[in-house]
């Protein structure tokens, strides 16, 4: 079966990216997209031969959002594939004219859902009627183009109660792809360890102010961020407020994040409400202890007080005490660790897949 696989941008390559680049390996997909750089992509170990960018769109939003659902509503592939696979947010309006089609669902688009008084916070004064007017406008659309969606496949529960809320559609549950033997435990060195895109919602400012209070441990923060105004500003803000033991990182290769994985004390997850969460998972196949909000995907996937700690209404003092608590002892979570990100390996995320690109409901 000739698979493509289509998803908004793939220039900033963060959790949802990474899975499209494993499914399209796994399945022989071909990737359509926007932008694309392809040394990053290489450099994870990933192909870009079967990766294809159906045009250029801007960096800021909302620009930027603008033009990839514009591209995708004008893309027609004919009948060049079998079987279509939607994994971006904005691409989901591809699902018109690319049947048979399945939307593996990160998440309904979160600015214009469960972030929409976040976003409109951080904006200027003169924005806010303008973007309400967008949001407006933009809910119209996509709750037109899901019914062109014909199989709704969510990332988690999480995940599956937002599209029930918001898009008022049913949707199975397969749990995102983990290559869990690539990790591995070489020791608990002398730092924690998070990574995650640098933008508000990921909540780097509980860290930062986390670790202002507690300067003999230390801290590396692997962030990637978009160059889009908003984001700009985000980044600027985590320095000003950076003690001088949290190391910031834009970006780093496959095998220097797996090696950090390999050496941290443990791992650092601040996220809001978080769809899912690849990176908990990442750091528990490489048997470090993993401190979260006790909300979101984190729920779904760690086991409290087993593989670390899930914290209740997250703050920087919960997030120091549940430091003070696993750095006694991180190795004595090891175990677990590794036994729980076995559950969301690979194989078991692409054999699941396949059974619902193969089912007869599409016949």
């Amino acid at each position: 079966m000739k698979i493509a696989v289509f998803h908004n941008s793939m220039d900033n390559i963060g959790g949802a990216e990474y899975v499209d680049l494993i499914m399209a390996r796994e399945l022989k997909a071909d990737i359509f997209t926007t932008n694309i750089d392809k040394e990053k992509i290489a450099k994870m170990g990933f192909s870009t031969d079967n990766i294809f960018s159906i045009g250029k769109v801007p960096i800021n939003a909302p620009f930027r959002q603008e033009a990839i659902y514009h591209r995708f509503k004008k893309l027609n592939l004919g009948n060049n594939y079998d079987f279509y696979i939607i994994g971006g947010d904005w691409a989901m309006v591809s699902g018109i004219n690319h049947k048979p089609n399945l939307w593996y669902v990160y998440s309904p688009i979160r600015e214009i859902y469960d972030l929409y008084n976040d976003t409109r916070d951080n904006l200027k004064l003169f924005e806010k009627p303008l973007f309400d007017i967008w949001v407006k406008y933009h809910r119209h659309l996509n709750l037109k183009n899901i019914e062109e969606i014909q199989k709704f496949v969510s990332i988690s529960k999480n995940v599956h109660e937002r599209v029930k809320k918001y898009l008022n559609k049913d949707s199975k549950i397969i749990y995102p792809p983990t290559e869990t033997s690539k990790f591995k435990f070489k020791e608990n060195g002398d730092f924690w360890l998070s990574v995650n895109r640098l933008v508000s919602h990921k909540r780097i400012y509980l860290q930062l102010k986390a670790f202002s209070k507690i300067p003999n441990e230390k801290l590396i923060i692997i962030g990637s961020y978009e160059k889009s105004r908003h984001f700009v500003k985000y980044v600027k803000y985590c320095e000003k407020i950076k003690p001088k033991n949290v190391e910031i990182r834009n970006w780093v290769s496959q095998k220097e994040l797996i090696d950090l994985y390999s050496k941290c004390k443990g791992f650092l997850f601040t996220s809001k409400n978080e769809d899912y969460g690849m990176t908990p998972i990442e750091a528990m196949a490489s048997g470090k202890p993993v401190i979260a909000p006790n909300e979101g995907g984190c729920k779904e996937t760690m086991i409290n007080e087993k593989t670390g700690i899930l914290i209740d209404d997250i703050n920087e003092d919960k997030i120091v005490e549940a430091i003070k608590i696993i750095g006694k002892n991180p190795e004595k979570y090891k175990n677990d660790c590794l036994r729980q990100a076995k559950k969301f390996d690979t194989n078991i995320f692409i054999k699941k897949l396949k059974r619902e690109i193969n089912s007869d409901s599409f016949l």
